[in-house]
């Protein structure tokens, strides 16, 4: 008992080389969003009064484009409450719960280290890539360890490249960057788009999301566009079910 006990937690923490590295090489198309939003990143919080070493320990230790954006736009605007700034941020990533939520199944049969270590590392595209995967050949949490990094340190060093490149670049916006995030997601989004149910999904969170934007207050569109699609998502499959 004891060796079969020692044997599955072995297995829970080896690594599948073949595994991890074909995380890597999933991210390479959705790196050519990431990399110019990361620049862009450190440009813009050098402009918005922040020294190098803040800029770049931002991006090591949040993690969160979005986020940082928002931070960062706030600490142009005079905004330098901890307070203010921690719980705006919050309200941004709380779509994290439910991306944290579908993934929790396969997660919680990892280690609790490699369970820290990847709900830090939880991004946007991290979660459309290793979803995807899931979908085609199941979860490998080699794979999306693996995703996870090269996703980490790109947007770590792209942002360090920002700093760098921030005396010479004084209007990053102007380089028409700020659109390769968009883009990038467009690129994961539609290949999703298969049947009837994903279609109505995207087009109903499409719209809550423009309408949130104009009617609800700082960011709260991007919560209510999650919740509103997961609920509508849930409730056709639920009828489709049914119907069978």
């Amino acid at each position: 008992m004891e060796y079969e006990q020692a044997t599955l937690q072995a297995s829970k923490t080896k690594i599948d080389h073949q595994e991890f590295y074909q995380g890597i090489i999933a991210t390479g198309p959705i790196l050519l969003g990431i990399i110019p939003f990361g620049i862009t990143c450190g440009i813009m919080g050098l402009t918005a009064g922040l020294t190098q070493v803040e800029t770049v320990f931002m991006s090591l230790l949040v993690f969160a484009g979005a986020s940082q954006f928002v931070a960062i736009t706030m600490i142009a605007g005079g905004i330098t409450s901890w307070i203010v700034l921690a719980m705006t941020t919050l309200l941004v990533n709380l779509r994290h719960l439910l991306m944290g939520a579908s993934l929790a199944q396969y997660m919680i049969k990892q280690t609790l280290p490699k369970q820290l270590l990847l709900s830090f590392l939880l991004t946007d595209e991290a979660y459309a890539v290793t979803t995807s995967r899931i979908y085609q050949k199941g979860y490998s949490a080699a794979y999306h360890l693996g995703v996870s990094l090269s996703l980490y340190f790109s947007w770590v060093l792209s942002t360090l490249a920002g700093v760098l490149a921030g005396s010479y670049i004084s209007d990053p916006m102007s380089w028409g960057l700020d659109f390769a995030m968009p883009a990038t997601f467009l690129v994961l989004l539609f290949p999703r788009l298969k049947c009837r149910i994903s279609i109505i999904v995207c087009i109903v969170s499409a719209l809550l999301a423009v309408a949130g934007s104009i009617w609800l207050p700082g960011k709260w569109y991007m919560i209510t566009a999650c919740v509103g699609a997961t609920l509508i998502g849930g409730l056709l499959e639920g009828v489709q079910k049914y119907e069978k």
